[in-house]
Protein backbone atom coordinates (compact mmCIF):
# COMPACT_ATOMS: atom_id res chain seq x y z
CA UNK A 1 0.00 0.00 0.00
CA UNK A 2 1.41 3.40 -0.96
CA UNK A 3 1.86 6.08 1.70
CA UNK A 4 -0.89 8.20 0.10
CA UNK A 5 -3.27 5.24 0.00
CA UNK A 6 -2.50 4.46 3.61
CA UNK A 7 -3.16 8.09 4.51
CA UNK A 8 -6.51 8.07 2.73
CA UNK A 9 -7.63 5.13 4.84
CA UNK A 10 -6.46 6.68 8.10
CA UNK A 11 -7.92 9.54 10.09
CA UNK A 12 -6.79 12.86 8.70
CA UNK A 13 -5.27 14.80 11.57
CA UNK A 14 -6.24 18.30 10.40
CA UNK A 15 -9.62 17.60 8.85
CA UNK A 16 -11.70 20.77 8.62
CA UNK A 17 -8.93 23.09 9.84
CA UNK A 18 -7.54 26.19 8.15
CA UNK A 19 -3.83 27.01 8.21
CA UNK A 20 -1.68 29.92 7.08
CA UNK A 21 1.94 29.09 6.24
CA UNK A 22 4.32 32.00 5.72
CA UNK A 23 7.27 31.18 3.50
CA UNK A 24 5.14 28.36 2.12
CA UNK A 25 6.34 28.61 -1.48
CA UNK A 26 9.50 26.54 -0.98
CA UNK A 27 11.55 24.49 1.45
CA UNK A 28 10.05 23.51 4.81
CA UNK A 29 7.01 25.71 4.23
CA UNK A 30 6.11 24.05 0.93
CA UNK A 31 6.59 20.58 2.37
CA UNK A 32 4.38 21.47 5.34
CA UNK A 33 1.70 22.93 3.08
CA UNK A 34 1.51 19.69 1.11
CA UNK A 35 1.42 17.57 4.27
CA UNK A 36 -1.27 19.73 5.89
CA UNK A 37 -3.38 19.46 2.76
CA UNK A 38 -2.98 15.69 2.71
CA UNK A 39 -4.31 15.69 6.26
CA UNK A 40 -7.44 17.60 5.35
CA UNK A 41 -6.51 21.23 6.04
CA UNK A 42 -7.29 24.21 3.85
CA UNK A 43 -3.94 25.93 3.36
CA UNK A 44 -3.16 29.57 2.69
CA UNK A 45 0.39 30.00 1.41
CA UNK A 46 1.70 33.48 2.27
CA UNK A 47 4.97 34.39 0.59
CA UNK A 48 6.75 36.97 -1.56
CA UNK A 49 7.70 34.38 -4.21
CA UNK A 50 4.51 34.87 -6.19
CA UNK A 51 5.15 32.53 -9.12
CA UNK A 52 6.41 29.73 -6.90
CA UNK A 53 3.59 30.18 -4.42
CA UNK A 54 0.90 30.06 -7.08
CA UNK A 55 2.52 27.00 -8.68
CA UNK A 56 2.56 25.15 -5.34
CA UNK A 57 -1.12 25.97 -4.77
CA UNK A 58 -1.98 24.81 -8.27
CA UNK A 59 -0.22 21.49 -7.73
CA UNK A 60 -1.88 20.97 -4.34
CA UNK A 61 -5.26 21.87 -5.82
CA UNK A 62 -7.29 25.10 -5.81
CA UNK A 63 -9.90 23.57 -3.49
CA UNK A 64 -7.25 22.89 -0.87
CA UNK A 65 -4.76 25.76 -1.19
CA UNK A 66 -4.59 29.34 -2.30
CA UNK A 67 -1.88 31.96 -2.39
CA UNK A 68 -1.57 35.44 -0.92
CA UNK A 69 1.34 37.81 -1.37
CA UNK A 70 2.73 38.57 2.07
CA UNK A 71 5.92 40.29 3.19
CA UNK A 72 6.05 39.33 6.87
CA UNK A 73 7.95 42.50 7.77
CA UNK A 74 4.92 44.57 6.71
CA UNK A 75 2.07 44.50 9.21
CA UNK A 76 -0.67 45.27 6.67
CA UNK A 77 0.41 42.24 4.63
CA UNK A 78 0.21 39.90 7.63
CA UNK A 79 -3.07 41.40 8.81
CA UNK A 80 -4.57 41.05 5.35
CA UNK A 81 -3.40 37.44 4.99
CA UNK A 82 -5.16 36.53 8.23
CA UNK A 83 -8.29 38.44 7.29
CA UNK A 84 -8.39 36.84 3.85
CA UNK A 85 -8.08 33.33 5.31
CA UNK A 86 -10.96 34.01 7.70
CA UNK A 87 -13.08 35.63 4.98
CA UNK A 88 -12.51 32.75 2.56
CA UNK A 89 -12.79 29.84 4.98
CA UNK A 90 -14.68 31.26 7.94
CA UNK A 91 -11.96 30.46 10.46
CA UNK A 92 -8.24 30.25 11.25
CA UNK A 93 -6.99 27.31 13.28
CA UNK A 94 -3.25 27.18 12.59
CA UNK A 95 -0.62 29.85 11.97
CA UNK A 96 2.82 28.59 10.92
CA UNK A 97 5.32 31.46 11.03
CA UNK A 98 7.95 29.90 8.80
CA UNK A 99 9.30 32.71 6.59
CA UNK A 100 12.92 33.56 7.29
CA UNK A 101 16.15 34.97 5.94
CA UNK A 102 19.82 34.64 6.83
CA UNK A 103 22.79 36.91 6.29
CA UNK A 104 26.13 35.93 4.82
CA UNK A 105 28.71 35.08 7.47
CA UNK A 106 31.42 37.65 8.18
CA UNK A 107 34.90 36.97 9.62
CA UNK A 108 34.00 38.72 12.88
CA UNK A 109 31.12 40.43 14.65
CA UNK A 110 33.13 43.62 14.19
CA UNK A 111 32.53 43.32 10.44
CA UNK A 112 28.73 43.03 10.70
CA UNK A 113 26.80 46.06 9.46
CA UNK A 114 23.91 47.30 11.56
CA UNK A 115 21.59 47.21 8.55
CA UNK A 116 22.33 43.54 7.87
CA UNK A 117 21.73 42.65 11.51
CA UNK A 118 18.44 44.57 11.57
CA UNK A 119 17.23 43.01 8.30
CA UNK A 120 17.57 39.49 9.72
CA UNK A 121 15.75 40.40 12.92
CA UNK A 122 13.04 42.22 10.98
CA UNK A 123 12.08 39.08 9.07
CA UNK A 124 12.93 36.41 11.63
CA UNK A 125 11.61 38.09 14.79
CA UNK A 126 9.24 40.90 13.80
CA UNK A 127 7.67 38.59 11.20
CA UNK A 128 6.74 35.88 13.72
CA UNK A 129 5.60 38.56 16.18
CA UNK A 130 3.19 39.96 13.59
CA UNK A 131 2.02 36.44 12.78
CA UNK A 132 1.34 35.72 16.44
CA UNK A 133 -0.39 39.08 16.92
CA UNK A 134 -2.81 38.83 14.03
CA UNK A 135 -3.46 35.09 14.30
CA UNK A 136 -4.25 35.59 17.99
CA UNK A 137 -6.58 38.46 17.11
CA UNK A 138 -8.61 36.19 14.83
CA UNK A 139 -8.47 33.16 17.13
CA UNK A 140 -9.52 35.07 20.26
CA UNK A 141 -12.46 36.57 18.39
CA UNK A 142 -13.57 33.14 17.13
CA UNK A 143 -13.36 31.55 20.61
CA UNK A 144 -12.30 28.17 19.22
CA UNK A 145 -8.72 28.13 20.44
CA UNK A 146 -5.98 27.57 17.90
CA UNK A 147 -2.36 26.73 17.33
CA UNK A 148 0.57 28.98 16.44
CA UNK A 149 3.94 27.50 15.45
CA UNK A 150 7.10 29.39 14.51
CA UNK A 151 10.28 28.13 12.90
CA UNK A 152 13.32 28.62 15.10
CA UNK A 153 16.57 26.64 14.63
CA UNK A 154 19.20 24.72 16.53
CA UNK A 155 20.81 28.18 16.55
CA UNK A 156 18.16 28.99 19.17
CA UNK A 157 19.97 26.80 21.69
CA UNK A 158 23.58 27.05 20.49
CA UNK A 159 26.12 29.73 19.75
CA UNK A 160 28.58 29.48 16.87
CA UNK A 161 26.38 27.44 14.54
CA UNK A 162 25.18 30.40 12.44
CA UNK A 163 25.71 34.14 12.11
CA UNK A 164 25.36 36.51 15.04
CA UNK A 165 22.15 37.99 13.64
CA UNK A 166 20.55 34.64 12.85
CA UNK A 167 21.46 33.18 16.25
CA UNK A 168 20.11 36.25 18.03
CA UNK A 169 16.88 36.11 16.03
CA UNK A 170 16.23 32.44 16.68
CA UNK A 171 16.86 32.83 20.40
CA UNK A 172 14.30 35.65 20.29
CA UNK A 173 11.75 33.40 18.57
CA UNK A 174 11.93 31.03 21.54
CA UNK A 175 11.35 33.94 23.92
CA UNK A 176 8.41 35.15 21.84
CA UNK A 177 6.97 31.64 21.85
CA UNK A 178 7.15 31.27 25.61
CA UNK A 179 5.68 34.69 26.34
CA UNK A 180 2.84 34.27 23.84
CA UNK A 181 2.08 30.79 25.19
CA UNK A 182 1.84 32.23 28.70
CA UNK A 183 -0.54 34.99 27.62
CA UNK A 184 -2.72 33.14 25.11
CA UNK A 185 -3.27 29.93 27.05
CA UNK A 186 -6.35 31.44 28.71
CA UNK A 187 -7.97 31.51 25.27
CA UNK A 188 -7.10 27.90 24.45
CA UNK A 189 -4.41 29.01 21.99
CA UNK A 190 -1.25 26.91 21.98
CA UNK A 191 2.03 28.51 20.92
CA UNK A 192 5.13 26.46 20.10
CA UNK A 193 8.20 26.55 17.90
CA UNK A 194 10.24 23.96 16.03
CA UNK A 195 14.03 24.06 15.78
CA UNK A 196 15.49 22.15 12.83
CA UNK A 197 19.06 20.99 12.42
CA UNK A 198 20.54 21.58 8.95
CA UNK A 199 18.03 20.83 6.21
CA UNK A 200 18.87 21.16 2.52
CA UNK A 201 16.62 24.12 1.72
CA UNK A 202 17.31 27.15 -0.51
CA UNK A 203 17.96 29.19 2.66
CA UNK A 204 20.54 26.71 3.93
CA UNK A 205 22.27 26.57 0.55
CA UNK A 206 22.51 30.35 0.51
CA UNK A 207 24.11 30.33 3.96
CA UNK A 208 26.81 27.71 3.44
CA UNK A 209 27.30 28.34 -0.28
CA UNK A 210 26.95 24.70 -1.37
CA UNK A 211 24.25 22.60 -3.00
CA UNK A 212 21.56 20.47 -1.38
CA UNK A 213 23.38 17.17 -1.87
CA UNK A 214 26.57 18.55 -0.33
CA UNK A 215 24.60 19.92 2.63
CA UNK A 216 23.08 16.51 3.26
CA UNK A 217 26.51 14.88 3.10
CA UNK A 218 27.88 17.44 5.56
CA UNK A 219 24.99 17.00 7.98
CA UNK A 220 25.18 13.21 7.78
CA UNK A 221 28.91 13.25 8.46
CA UNK A 222 28.43 15.22 11.67
CA UNK A 223 25.08 13.83 12.80
CA UNK A 224 24.83 12.26 16.23
CA UNK A 225 21.93 9.95 15.35
CA UNK A 226 22.92 7.25 12.85
CA UNK A 227 21.13 4.42 11.07
CA UNK A 228 17.72 6.09 10.74
CA UNK A 229 17.45 6.17 6.97
CA UNK A 230 19.54 9.10 5.79
CA UNK A 231 19.89 12.80 6.58
CA UNK A 232 17.28 15.11 8.04
CA UNK A 233 14.74 16.21 5.42
CA UNK A 234 12.23 19.01 5.15
CA UNK A 235 9.58 16.30 5.44
CA UNK A 236 10.83 15.45 8.94
CA UNK A 237 10.31 19.05 10.04
CA UNK A 238 6.88 19.13 8.40
CA UNK A 239 5.91 16.04 10.39
CA UNK A 240 7.01 17.75 13.61
CA UNK A 241 4.92 20.82 12.75
CA UNK A 242 1.97 18.55 11.92
CA UNK A 243 2.23 17.03 15.38
CA UNK A 244 2.29 20.44 17.07
CA UNK A 245 -0.67 21.61 14.98
CA UNK A 246 -2.76 18.49 15.56
CA UNK A 247 -5.02 17.51 18.43
CA UNK A 248 -2.41 14.95 19.51
CA UNK A 249 -0.52 17.94 20.93
CA UNK A 250 -3.59 19.49 22.56
CA UNK A 251 -1.76 19.97 25.87
CA UNK A 252 1.59 21.07 24.42
CA UNK A 253 2.34 24.78 24.63
CA UNK A 254 5.47 26.88 25.14
CA UNK A 255 7.67 24.12 23.68
CA UNK A 256 10.76 24.54 21.52
CA UNK A 257 10.71 21.19 19.70
CA UNK A 258 14.30 20.58 18.61
CA UNK A 259 14.48 18.23 15.62
CA UNK A 260 18.19 17.52 15.28
CA UNK A 261 18.83 13.83 15.88
CA UNK A 262 20.65 14.72 19.09
CA UNK A 263 23.00 17.18 17.39
CA UNK A 264 22.72 19.78 20.15
CA UNK A 265 23.69 17.12 22.68
CA UNK A 266 27.21 17.14 21.26
CA UNK A 267 27.33 20.47 19.38
CA UNK A 268 29.74 21.71 16.73
CA UNK A 269 30.57 24.84 14.80
CA UNK A 270 28.88 24.55 11.41
CA UNK A 271 30.74 27.54 10.04
CA UNK A 272 34.03 25.82 10.75
CA UNK A 273 32.74 22.51 9.44
CA UNK A 274 31.59 24.06 6.17
CA UNK A 275 35.15 25.23 5.52
CA UNK A 276 36.80 21.86 6.13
Amino acid sequence: MSSLTALSTAMKRLEGKVAIITGGASGIGECTARLFSNHGAKVVIADVQDDLGRAVCESIGPDSAHYVHCNVTKEPDVRDAVDEAVAKHGRLDIMFNNAGVIDKPKPSITDVERGDFARVLDTNVVGPFLGVKHAARAMIRARRGGCIVSTASTASVLGGSATCAYTSAKHAVVGLTKDAAAELGRYGIRVNCVSPFGVATPLASAFVGIGAEEIEELMSAHANLQGVGGPLKAADIAEAVLYLASDEARYVSGLNLVVDGGFTVIGMNLRSASNT
